[in-house]
């Protein structure tokens, strides 16, 4: 049952309106402001080689799933193609770059108050009216959930545990059910369902639904309307936190470039002081390969990758769905797809998701001099 406190509610309405600023003044360093309208630029104006821009975009078109191809330098667009059917106006369901915008909105919770630390946990923000926990369970805490350690058995990756989770008529209970194979914090196990709970957790915490604090707390303040965005909801009223949110690719961007920014539309301090940081680095000794990107790690609930010339992260969805921020070169890339059906292909997901990395790596990073 979705509640909403009083008092939380109260704090949602008011807190916009307070002129402190919890994590410190940022007046200092002038960003661009992402409420306002998206400036373009020549590639010869951002220093980008446009015959590498071009064959970026004659390799896209050629490709029948690729939808929208987008790069951003230096806060202006110097390149947006839209292909076979997708416009400038059509929502992407971008999969599992929801994850990356319900860790946005953890960090959001954190900033404004609603949660105390990253180390609260399952306990002590779900009423025995969401699930009975035991104690392991109570332990798993928001920085388990950001890190995909929260110890569930969960083969999600080349297994059933998505599908089967998306069907079941409770999605917290399903999860929570699930046995544990690790103690929470210890491994990595990439787990959609996980991140629901994170959902829950913070639309707990702060009182209202996930969906409406991020209209407020970010969409809003970067320039996205409700309008704008749609957000599966799941049987049990919460919307879904592992997948199923759609937005067009200049807003995606737009997030991307929240994080270029260092969590800061012009003045306005939207994620807290070092989030940015801390979130986009790896959380794990392991490192994998996958495509043309080699030293994968994983962030908080961000893709990071070492293996380029330049250091990147991602927000990466199900078949090609990216959001792809390299910070040396003030660079942006989104990328969708249409994702329906991949798994009745030959190569699937990952030859699709390979190749769309490919144009990426093999065209758009070195045409940024």
């Amino acid at each position: 049952m979705r509640r909403t406190p009083w008092r939380n509610l109260v704090l949602l309405l008011l807190l916009p309106l307070a002129a402190c600023d919890w994590f410190g003044d940022d007046s200092d360093v002038a960003r661009l402001d992402l409420t306002q309208s998206w400036q373009t630029s020549s590639p010869a104006q951002a220093r980008v080689d446009a015959a590498q821009l071009e064959t970026a975009v004659a390799e896209a078109g050629a490709i029948p799933r690729v939808q929208s191809l987008l790069v951003v330098r230096d806060g202006r667009i110097i390149l947006e193609e839209y292909f076979h059917g997708n416009e400038r106006e059509t929502l992407n369901d971008v999969r599992s770059v929801t994850k990356s915008v319900v860790a946005t909105l953890t960090a959001i919770a954190l900033k404004e108050g609603f949660i105390g630390s990253l180390d609260e946990t399952l306990g002590d923000h779900f009423p025995p009216s969401i699930a009975p926990l035991d104690s392991v369970r109570r332990s798993i805490s928001i920085r388990h959930l950001l890190s995909m350690s929260s110890g569930f058995v969960w083969p999600e990756i080349g297994g059933p545990a998505y599908s089967d989770w998306i069907q079941s008529g409770d999605h917290v209970r399903y999860v929570l059910s699930r046995p544990l194979e690790n103690m929470p914090g210890s491994d990595f196990t990439y787990n959609s369902g996980a991140v629901h709970l994170l959902g829950v957790l913070v639309e707990e915490a702060v009182g209202v639904p996930l969906e409406q604090f991020a209209d407020q707390y970010l969409f809003g303040r970067i320039g996205i309307g409700v309008e704008q965005r749609e957000w599966e909801i799941l049987s049990d009223g919460y919307v879904n936190g592992g997948a199923g949110i759609d937005l067009r690719t200049r807003d995606l961007a737009r997030l991307g470039q929240l994080y270029l920014q260092d969590g800061r539309s012009g003045k306005d301090r939207i994620l807290p002081r070092g989030w940015v940081e801390e979130a986009t680095q790896p959380k794990f000794e392991w490192r994998s390969d996958f495509g043309p990107l080699s030293g994968l790690c994983y962030g908080y609930l961000w893709w990071t990758e070492e293996g380029q010339e330049e250091y990147v992260y991602l927000a990466w969805g199900y078949g090609g769905q990216y959001i792809m921020v390299v910070p040396d070169k003030e660079l942006v890339i989104v990328t969708t797809t249409y994702w329906r059906g991949l798994n009745q292909e030959a190569g699937g997901a990952n030859q699709l998701e390979a190749a769309v990395l490919d144009i990426i790596t093999s065209h758009i990073l070195p045409a940024a001099r």
